[in-house]
């Protein structure tokens, strides 16, 4: 089973989740990442992030009002 690392963003303003989730996907390489943000600009610049560095990014709304952005690679 492969372990999903999750970045939560949540409350951060930009380029803050954009940079935390390029530091997590430098890391990780492949494999799945959650991210956790709270606005749709740092949603926009998540997944932007993502997709440059070569990731499938999908997102979803959470009950709370947010996002939830799963990447893979």
């Amino acid at each position: 089973m492969n372990a999903i690392t999750i970045v939560d963003a949540r409350g951060l303003s930009c380029p803050q989740p954009a940079l935390l989730t390029r530091q997590a996907i430098d890391q990780l390489k492949q494999g799945r990442l959650e991210v956790l943000v709270d606005s749709g600009t740092s949603r926009d610049n998540v997944a932007r992030t993502a997709e440059k560095a070569g990731w499938r990014v999908t997102a979803e709304d959470t009950p709370e009002g947010g996002f939830r952005l799963n990447l893979e690679k």
